[in-house]
């Protein structure tokens, strides 16, 4: 294949960068037939010097066509992304490109990234130095935190430390006129005219007959619509001189957190273009970063924004510099790099933050599994299983992507919107050990060194260990990486030896004995049961029916476990896609452009205030629509979500509510639609309390995509079905299962030999180059275009 053979900007590439592989999908068109396209895959190892796994599968849509198998050694390239995409290019292109030579992006259409760099950042608490700017008489808000005790019972309670390393107080003040739960409220509250000039002073409890408000200062009206008494200005040169006592300390980052600053930012803006005109080189000023109220999430989040985004621009700074000056500028004939942003929207270079990155790995498996799995005429609820290493992801998704605005990772609590993904420390390499009577899988993990018993260098006894003394792993089917030499291959007696010691263990503490199988497979049950538990946290706690829902199973370990765990949950049919290893970049191709706008409100929702909420949603509306029209999108491509950030007065728990229905007028029906949210959250309605406006928020959405074609369901029902003649398998190997035991000649398929229409029936075993598919007994397996079908008896 030549260069000119490729046409410029026509070649496509997601990557994947997570903890310790970086997943690579690109596609591009064909030479042979311009209307369809082919797909590669790059899978790189970022743990392993010397594994020759870098696979590459060149592919069509549903059609594979090569497989490559090539050394790689990170030790010789600087950033696997970019590795990734060089070695995309010269597949394409056929041009051998030197590595480290500064890649041209001529032929490249988009690069779109999702990156674990801020997540780890903040987990292992290695984040940028910076400096907390918070209003006079507040400098210990945030560590004081809003009193929570996550664990009520313990006596030495260990709360994570602030992130922020110097704290800097300024003499500035504001509050609101009057008081939040006056029953009359808006006949006191001060009144303003169309250009936000005072025309009637507060008349509520606190004023004396003169002035404007309960005391003195400016009154001046607010974004949210409150009327802000301005108490202190700051003063511009003492707080030059402070910031420059920290700049002069090595401080480049700053978060600035004053009161009220939601609704009156000036003073926030103010300062941080004070904090730039010295040399501050990143300020995240919480009225910018999220105009919400509540002081302590505003300003916990900015501190996190403060402390991971120059980390990320550092990480994005050293990607872009491997490539031509024409990735970052931005222009409309050069290519777009989009960035995954935590709430399954691409974002933008300028758009993209430490804040909105938290999430920016798993939710590109979210995005993957949502729109090939989904259904828009059977309208099936899916339920994503996610299986890694140390964790489980569990995600929901029913024909929304659901979205929570509050989350604590690593002991900070954030206030973002994030995809509402409940993570549990049950994976591979979670930890199987035995105390006080009770089997244990996790939470400790054995990680990727030492990694468990069988990786040969001494670790503990792992979830993998279990799965490969029941035969659900197969050692000839895995690359020779492990041991200290790492050219050896799994080490079964390793696991076995550490399995029978704790068999003793086991049956010296009960007058019962259990066999070594049993006691193996007990360890397993209570991993299955572990990752059972978010499932159930997503589904029944909030009313939903989990057997109606569909189990979409990726990541490298979820076929092993996807079938076990459907039979726990009453769930009848599994989802594994054929990219399910690499979802999360697969996702990336698929997912839209996302841009929203928010503004902080104070206003009881009633008829004569209906009409200002939709101004001010059509105004949004207007903005988002603009923007996203600046970034190359036409009219016909933008869709925008109208929302209202809405609560019951006296309560302090708002739901971020978009209609779908139409009221009597024609209009959005917020209300019906937050009573429906409400009473499914909480099971019950104040029905004598006015319902608060807290904000207005409209998300636009840039489709980058037509249609995925047909759905999997209606594809299974068209398929001519074969069953697969048992003399097609690889090899017969022996596997435990629950129930029947060992069956000793289990046949092994290998996914490339299979053909769409081929049905297979457990106990059996389906391998490819990234992982293990388990068919319990009673499951069938259908293979389509795109997935393997699996139901359950």
């Amino acid at each position: 294949m030549t260069s000119s053979r490729i046409p410029d900007r026509s070649i496509r590439i997601c990557a994947d960068r997570g903890g310790t592989f970086c997943d690579v999908h690109a596609s591009y068109p064909d030479p042979e037939n311009s209307k369809e396209r082919k797909e590669i895959v790059v899978k790189l190892c970022q743990q392993f010097p010397k594994l020759l796994v870098m696979i590459v599968s060149e592919m069509r849509i549903s059609h594979l066509l090569r497989l490559y198998v090539v050394s790689q050694d990170p030790n010789n390239y600087r950033d696997a992304p970019t590795e990734g995409i060089r070695r995309v290019l010269e597949i394409v292109t056929g041009a051998h490109i030197p590595r480290g030579d500064i890649l041209s992006t001529d032929k490249i259409d988009y690069i779109r990234l999702s990156t674990t760099v801020a997540t780890n950042a903040l987990l292992e608490r290695k984040g940028h130095k910076h400096a907390l700017l918070i209003t006079k008489g507040f400098r210990d808000l945030l560590l004081i935190g809003n009193q929570s005790r996550p664990k009520i019972f313990d006596l030495n309670i260990r709360r994570a430390p602030p992130l922020y390393s110097a704290v800097l107080e300024v003499d500035e003040r504001v509050t609101l006129v009057g008081y939040t739960s006056d029953p009359k409220a808006e006949e006191h509250a001060v009144q303003f005219d169309a250009d936000g000039n005072v025309t009637r002073g507060y008349r509520g409890a606190g004023w004396n007959g003169e002035g404007l408000a309960e005391g003195p200062g400016k009154i001046v009206q607010g974004i949210s619509g409150e009327a802000v008494r301005i108490m202190k200005t700051p003063d511009p040169d003492a707080v030059k001189k402070d910031l420059q006592e920290l700049y002069d300390s090595g401080y480049r980052s700053l978060a600035i957190v004053f009161a009220h600053s939601y609704t009156f930012p000036e003073h926030e803006l103010q300062v941080g273009k004070l904090a730039r005109s010295i040399g501050f080189t990143h300020v995240s000023a919480s009225s910018q970063l999220l105009p919400m109220i509540k002081m302590v999430p505003r300003g916990v989040s900015s501190t996190a924004d403060a402390y991971l985004t120059p980390i990320l621009r550092q990480y994005l700074d050293g990607f872009f510099s491997g490539f031509d000056e024409k990735l970052k500028d931005g222009r409309v004939k050069s290519p777009r790099v989009e960035f995954m942003g935590s709430d399954g929207g691409l974002l933008d270079l300028n758009n993209f933050s430490g804040l909105k990155s938290i999430l920016s790995g798993p939710a590109g498996g979210v995005v993957g599994y949502a729109l090939t799995s989904w259904d828009e005429t059977k309208r099936y609820p899916i339920i994503g299983l996610d299986v890694g290493g140390t964790s489980t992801d569990v995600s929901r998704f029913d024909g929304r992507y659901e979205v929570v605005y509050e989350t604590t990772t690593a002991g900070v609590t954030i206030q973002s919107p994030q995809l509402d993904i409940n993570t549990v420390a049950a994976g591979g390499g979670s930890c199987l050990t035995f105390r006080n009577g009770l089997f244990l899988a996790g939470p400790e993990s054995a990680g990727a060194e030492p990694g468990p018993a069988c990786y040969r260098k001494g670790g503990p006894l792992a979830v993998t260990d279990a799965n490969l003394l029941l035969g659900r792993l197969i050692p000839d089917y895995f690359p020779k990486i492990f041991g200290k030499s790492e050219k050896e291959s799994l080490d079964v007696q390793a696991s076995r030896s550490a399995f029978q010691g704790l068999a003793q263990e086991i049956n010296a503490s009960q007058a019962k004995q259990l066999s070594l199988d049993d006691i193996v497979y007990g360890f397993i049950k209570v991993a299955n049961e572990t990752m059972c538990r978010p499932i159930r946290a997503l589904t029944e706690a909030r009313g939903y029916a989990t057997s109606k829902h569909i189990l979409a199973s990726f990541g490298g370990a979820g076929g092993q476990h996807a079938c076990e765990i459907a039979h726990l949950l009453g769930i009848k049919t599994i989802l594994i896609h054929r990219y399910s290893s690499i979802l999360s970049a697969y996702g990336l191709a698929l997912a839209d452009r996302a841009y929203e706008l928010q503004e902080p409100s104070s206003t009881f929702y009633t008829m004569q205030n209906r009409s200002s909420l939709k101004a001010r949603l059509d105004r949004l509306d207007s903005e988002v629509r603009a923007e996203l029209k600046r970034q190359g999108f036409e009219d016909e491509r933008i869709h925008t979500e109208r929302m209202l950030n809405m609560r019951f007065e006296g309560t302090d728990t708002a739901l971020m509510v978009l209609p779908s229905d139409k009221d009597g007028d024609g209009h959005e029906d917020f209300e019906a639609a937050f009573k429906r949210v409400y009473k499914a959250e909480f099971g019950f309605l104040l029905e004598t309390k006015t319902i608060i406006v807290d904000d207005v928020k409209v998300r636009g959405i840039g489709k980058t995509f037509d249609s995925l074609g047909e759905s999997v369901f209606s594809e299974v029902t068209k398929l001519e079905k074969r069953p697969v003649d048992r003399r097609k398998a690889d090899s017969t190997h022996s596997v435990y299962f629950n129930d029947i035991g060992r069956v000793k000649d289990t046949p092994v398929f290998l996914f490339r030999a299979l053909e769409v229409g081929d049905e297979l029936e457990g106990p059996a075993m389906i391998i490819d180059n990234t992982q293990t598919i388990v068919l319990i007994p009673g499951a069938k397996a259908i293979l389509t275009s795109k997935h393997l079908f699996i139901t359950l008896e």
